[in-house]
Formats: structure tokens, C-alpha cells, sequence
């Protein structure tokens, strides 16, 4: 008898399988599971499959690296280890070098107790949703096994030059870069392979801090969710601005030179206008995530940009801007996609673009950080019994309603169900905190008392 797709345990969540290094699903045994699964999901015409892996510094991530290459090869496939290389590299990696599919080592910008996999196709795209179900049936259908036996060491190939060359080419010829003292914060993380090496190149010079990783240090109390670091090095050294990469690369935010935090809805604002002065914004859109602020689709309006709302989640915004054609979509977290360049997240290239927005625009990034005014906003949760359709209840859709005619076309309003609590969000954006505080505590009440 088949287990049904609602049975299947689930092992993929937004971005990828995740969880504590040595305990379910990142065990040893489910883990080499996960490698031959990954094999037995490619196209039944794929013929010696051709894998390759990167990593973060966290200590597990050798471990995890042999038992998936273990699983894997014993279905047929080659695997090569690039070794420590950001996220991006991989995706890049895949896509150039006929590879097909690439395996990343990481748990972003969490802790070294957890690790994670993620996994892009031969096209150098996450995974869809579609393929990982696939794979999690394949993994939970026990009329097959994994060979067994201790891992081999996995054969190890130098290719981050490939990947430090595609990204060179985003800063163009006689970009005035060479005045500008950079703060580097590598996150102890994977970009501490890659990142000196880039900037040396360009002639950039750098302060670099975060690149000391030990297998434990990774994201702690440096790095990109924790950029009071950077700020303090950026102000110190007397930098002209910095950056804050996370633990597998592929998100960054900035600094300007006060020690100010520039997140990436204003990443957004500058690239997407620098896009448009050189004709390079496609379709004439940015895609960005519900979370962005309301004062980013305000800004880009006044320039004649359309911003294109997406579900959290870096994978969500690359599904949409292929669908739309686009070049640039991102999140205020800092995951950032220039879709001319690679359909995934890329801290270096997204720093190397306000770079060249910097150069070319002759402003500094205060300045072009301040043509962005965030609107104040509140988020206040709610524990509900249950998940029902809002609408369906007419005291919540009334209040619901109410709000948003108040706000008109000066705020949002932004009412979700947590994906892993009983929860409700309401998130309110206006023009004043007291005010949209208050109305946001309306909704709050009614579902309390119709649904808490």
C-alpha cells in the first residue's frame, strides 16, 4: 500500500531541509537517504548524474558533506566537493559547468548546532515545491535501501576562480571604486573563502571582521542579523560604508558611514533605479515580498517602477520574477536576486551592485538610502483555536474592512496565519505608530473574541 502525500513526512521547508546537526532529518542515516533520493528523483534519462557541494564552516558540515555524497554515489552519481564557497557559488557552479544538480551545506544564519541542505537543479534554481514532495515520497518509501559501509572522503575540486570572475563582471570599467574604504563583515561564514580575495581584486580596499571561523563562531554575534559589529567597525576605521554578509552568503545588509542600517528595501529602491536609468529593468517591475514596506512601493511609484508582492520567502520571489521576466526582486531581509546575473541570492553580487550604484550615481549610500521613507509599522499576534477564512466571519471581515478604509491609499494592512504557530499576524504600515497601533489592536480584539 502508497502512503499518501498527506502521510509522507515532510523534510523540505522554505528553504530547504533544516534542522539540528545529528538528530532527525539531519541524522546520518536520513541524510544518505537524502543523497540517493536526489538521484533517483532526476530525469529517468540522466545518465552518471553529476553532483556538486558546497559548505559553511560550521563543524558538521564535513560529516553531512560525506554521508549525502555516500547516498548519492551509490546510485550512480560522481560528486565533487567545492569546500567551503557561498550558497550563490553553487548555484552558479551548477548552472555553468554542466553539473546536474548542486548541493549546498547550511543552516544560513542560525547557530552552529544546526546545519541544513538545500539542493538547485542543473538550471541553477532552488528546487520547486513539486520536485522536493517528490523527493520526500521517494525518501519515505522503504521498498528500496541505501548502501552501507562507511563514507569515503569526497574528491575536492578548487572552482570558486569560476565564480569570483562571473561576479567581477557586475562592476564596469572605470566605476570609481578606488577611493572608497569597505567594511567586510564575513559572518565567520562562508564567504571568508571568497570574499578578500573579490575586493583585492577590484582594488577595493577593505576592513574585514568576521573571518575567523572555528566551526562554532559562525553568525555569532557578527554577520548580517547582528550588524552592530560592522557599524562600530565602519565608524572606527573611518569606512565609507559596509557590509554584513550571513553564514552561507547569500543575503547581505549595509551600513552607511554614521553606522546606519540600509536593509533591503532600500537595496531595492537604488538598484531598481539605477536598473532604469541604464535601460536594464525588465518589464518595468521589482518583485518584493508582503513584508516590504509600504514606503518602498510609494518610492518606486514616483519613478514610474511597479512593485510585484510575493509570500515570503527568497524561492517565492525567484518564482515570480521568472514568471514575469524581471530583473530584480528581493527581501528586506537582505536576500537579494539580480536576475542577470543568477536566479538566486547573492550577498557579494548584491554588494558589488550598490557599489556600482554608489560609483555611477556619485552619491554616497546615506544618500541614496534616505530617498526611502519607511512608514512606522506594527505587527501583533494572536493565538486562534483554529485556522478558518477570515472573511467568513463577518465581525472580523467588518473590522477588517474598516481599517482599510482608514488607511486609503497611505498604509497597508496585512493579516496571515503563521506557517508554524497557532498564530495570527496583522501587520499595519501608516503614517502614524499610534494611530495604525490602535487599529491594529481592533482586529486583534475581535478575533480574540470570535476566534481566540
Amino acid at each position: 500500500m502508497t502512503r499518501t502525500e498527506s502521510a509522507i513526512p515532510r523534510l523540505f521547508g522554505t528553504d530547504g531541509v533544516r534542522g539540528i546537526a545529528g538528530e532527525y532529518p539531519l541524522d546520518h542515516s536520513t541524510v544518505r537517504r537524502l543523497g540517493a533520493a536526489l538521484v533517483r528523483a532526476l530525469p529517468h534519462d540522466t545518465e552518471s548524474p553529476r553532483f556538486v557541494v558546497g559548505r559553511d564552516t560550521r563543524e558538521s558540515g564535513e560529516w553531512i558533506e560525506r554521508e549525502l555524497a555516500a547516498g548519492a554515489s551509490g546510485e550512480g552519481a560522481t560528486v565533487t566537493s567545492a569546500g567551503v564557497v557561498p550558497t550563490p557559488a553553487v548555484a552558479y557552479l551548477t548552472r555553468t559547468a554542466g553539473y546536474d544538480a548542486g548541493v549546498v551545506i547550511s543552516a544560513s544564519h542560525n547557530p552552529f548546532e544546526d546545519n541544513g541542505i538545500k539542493v538547485f537543479s542543473g538550471r541553477g534554481e532552488k528546487f520547486t515545491e513539486r520536485v522536493e514532495r517528490e523527493v520526500e515520497a521517494i525518501v519515505a518509501d522503504r521498498s528500496w535501501s541505501v548502501r552501507a559501509g562507511e563514507p569515503d572522503p569526497v574528491p575536492r575540486a578548487h572552482l570558486e576562480d569560476a565564480y569570483l570572475a562571473h561576479l567581477r563582471a557586475v562592476i564596469p570599467d572605470g566605476a570609481a571604486l578606488d577611493g572608497i574604504l569597505l567594511g567586510v563583515d564575513c559572518a565567520n561564514g562562508a564567504t571568508v573563502t571568497v570574499a578578500p580575495a573579490l575586493f583585492e581584486t577590484l582594488g577595493i580596499r577593505t576592513v574585514i571582521v568576521g573571518n575567523t571561523p572555528d566551526g562554532r563562531n559562525i553568525n555569532l554575534a557578527c554577520g548580517s542579523t547582528h550588524p552592530d559589529l560592522l557599524a562600530r567597525t565602519v565608524v572606527s576605521r573611518g569606512c565609507q560604508m559596509g557590509v554584513a554578509f550571513d553564514g552561507d552568503g547569500d543575503r547581505a545588509i549595509f551600513v552607511d558611514h554614521t553606522g546606519a542600517v540600509v536593509n533591503g528595501d532600500a537595496v531595492l529602491l537604488m538598484c531598481s533605479r539605477q536598473l532604469q536609468r541604464e535601460g536594464r529593468l525588465k518589464g518595468g517591475a521589482i518583485v518584493a515580498t508582503v513584508m516590504s514596506n509600504i514606503g518602498l512601493e510609494l518610492a518606486l511609484h514616483e519613478t514610474g517602477i511597479d512593485l510585484v508582492r510575493c509570500p515570503v520567502g527568497d524561492k517565492y520571489v525567484m518564482e515570480e520574477m521568472i514568471r514575469r521576466d524581471l530583473s530584480l526582486g528581493g527581501e528586506q531581509s537582505g536576500h537579494v536576486i539580480f536576475s542577470d546575473y543568477l536566479f538566486t541570492g547573492d550577498g557579494l553580487c548584491t554588494a558589488l551592485n550598490v557599489l556600482r550604484t554608489v560609483a555611477l550615481s556619485g552619491r554616497s549610500l546615506a544618500d541614496l538610502a534616505a530617498d526611502l521613507v519607511s512608514y512606522p509599522q506594527v505587527l501583533l499576534n494572536v493565538r486562534v483555536r483554529e485556522r478558518i477564512d477570515l472573511s467568513s466571519v463577518p465581525a472580523i471581515a467588518a473590522t477588517m474592512a474598516a481599517v482599510e478604509a482608514r488607511l486609503h491609499d497611505h498604509g497597508r494592512l496585512l493579516v496571515r496565519y503563521s506557517g508554524t504557530e497557532p498564530l495570527l499576524r496583522v501587520m499595519l504600515e501608516g503614517k502614524d505608530h499610534a494611530e495604525i497601533h490602535a487599529w491594529a489592536q481592533e482586529i486583534i480584539d475581535i478575533v480574540k473574541q470570535e476566534l481566540g
